[in-house]
């Protein structure tokens, strides 16, 4: 029988992990002290269920919901769980917080994860009286569709901890990657963060704009990026494989670096500028419909990688 898992948290990132765990076969207690946000939980969850139906990546999902239980009792949601995944606001205050309820209330041996997006570990768990048991298993939005998680442990944090977050990671169907040693912004967002500075500075210094910006990813990088990664794509770029790549174009990345070495901040003229022309494109009330069409072209590309797969043999 599988373990009871805890989400912490009920928002779009606590519903998303409630799946994640549910359609794996794990029972889920996803707690939130507000009980109307609950309920307006579930309601999303079964919408999101409906829809991974509908896509075939799902064959039952009243039983999915079925596992997943709403409470708004901290103790009950934590009674006899082997994991808790946390999903509290992103500050550290709010961690800190979350996680002193969490490790006064949790029996010693539960794993203690949070899906902090950049902020490290140390920096929320150092007052806690059990911090061996606490690490970072940070997702990527929404996690039932795109299974990578980033495991990032403290250096208090002891390693069968981290190993025991993995393996039920692993079971629930998610992709862990190791960040070794703690590292602010974790590697994702580190890489996204490299990505969305360039972009700013290319839209700021005029070179482009933001509709052109976007679509230089979706019709060019991220069509490769789908299914496979960084290095991989320039291994396949050049007829002798990577080290070809590089000395082809090692110089020419090497002389932008230092175009790029001078960092900016986000200036609030720009970012004003940058949502004036994403509200022109995509009205505030059509957020919420373009997230699910969003969630729905993740579904069908799910789909296509899973059939892919299958036709390929790998």
């Amino acid at each position: 029988m599988q373990p009871n898992i805890a989400v912490v948290g009920s928002g779009l990132i606590g519903r998303a992990w409630a799946i994640v765990f549910a359609r794996a076969g794990f029972p889920v207690r996803l707690y939130d002290i507000d009980s109307g946000a609950l309920d307006y939980a579930r309601d999303r969850i079964a919408e999101a269920l409906g829809d991974l139906a509908r896509y075939g990546l799902i064959e039952d999902s009243d039983v999915i919901l079925g596992r997943i239980r709403t409470v708004s009792d901290l103790a009950e949601a934590l009674d006899d769980v082997a994991y808790v995944q946390e999903c509290a606001p992103e500050t550290v205050d709010a961690k800190r917080s979350v996680f002193a309820e969490l490790d006064r209330a949790a029996a010693d041996d539960v794993i203690l994860a949070s899906s902090s997006s950049g902020i490290v570990a140390s920096d929320f768990i150092g007052h806690l009286q059990h911090p061996e048991r606490c690490l970072i298993a940070h997702p990527v939005n929404p996690p039932y569709l795109i299974p990578l998680v980033e495991l990032c442990p403290a250096p208090v944090t002891d390693p069968s901890v981290t190993e025991r977050a993995r393996s039920l990671l692993l079971e629930a169907g998610q992709v862990p990657v190791m960040v070794r040693g703690e590292l602010r912004g974790f590697i994702l967002n580190r890489i996204q963060g490299a990505v969305l500075n360039e972009s700013l500075r290319l839209y700021e210094d005029g070179y482009v704009t933001v509709a052109d910006i976007d679509d230089t990813l979706r019709h060019g990088l991220g069509l490769r990026w789908s299914f496979m990664g960084p290095f991989e794509t320039i291994d396949l770029n050049a007829p002798g494989g990577l080290k070809e790549y590089a000395d082809r174009y090692g110089p020419l990345y090497e002389a932008l670096s230092h175009e790029q070495a001078d960092p900016r901040p986000w200036s609030r003229e720009t970012i004003e500028r940058l949502h004036a022309e994403r509200r022109s494109a995509l009205p505030e009330k059509e957020l919420e419909q373009r997230q699910s069409w969003r969630d729905k072209r993740l579904m069908a590309l799910i789909a296509h990688k899973t059939a892919a797969a299958k036709d390929s043999g790998s």
